[in-house]
C-alpha cells in the first residue's frame, strides 16, 4: 500500500508530532471526565434512586434534575474548553506545519 508523499512528510514533521503530543492527551483525559461524568450519572439513577429521588426545597423538584443539568453543563464547559484551546494552540501548529510541508 503506498501513501501519498505529502501525507509521509507531513507524520513525519516535527511539528505533527508536537501537535500530536499535544491533543491527544487531552482528548483523552476530556473523554474519561465525560465518562466518568456521564456513567456516575447513569449509576446513581441506577443504584441510589433515593438520593436523586430527594425533594429540593418545598416544592416537586428532586435532586436528580440540578445534577443531571450539571452533567449538560459539565458537557458544554468541556467542549468550550477543548474549542478554545484548538483555536489557540492546535491551529497555530497546524499552520505552522503546513507552512513547512509546503515549502
Amino acid at each position: 500500500m503506498t501513501t501519498d508523499p505529502v501525507v509521509e512528510r507531513i507524520q513525519r514533521h516535527p511539528k505533527y508530532q508536537e501537535l500530536r503530543a499535544k491533543r491527544n492527551p487531552l482528548g483523552v483525559v476530556l473523554t474519561i471526565a465525560m465518562l466518568v461524568v456521564y456513567y456516575g450519572y447513569v449509576a446513581l439513577i441506577a443504584f441510589d434512586k433515593e438520593f436523586l429521588a430527594q425533594p429540593i426545597g418545598d416544592g416537586v423538584t428532586t435532586l436528580g434534575i440540578p445534577i443531571g443539568m450539571g452533567v449538560i453543563v459539565f458537557t458544554v464547559a468541556i467542549t468550550v474548553y477543548y474549542v478554545r484551546v484548538a483555536n489557540k494552540k492546535f491551529d497555530a501548529l497546524t499552520e505552522e506545519l503546513l507552512k513547512d510541508v509546503q515549502k
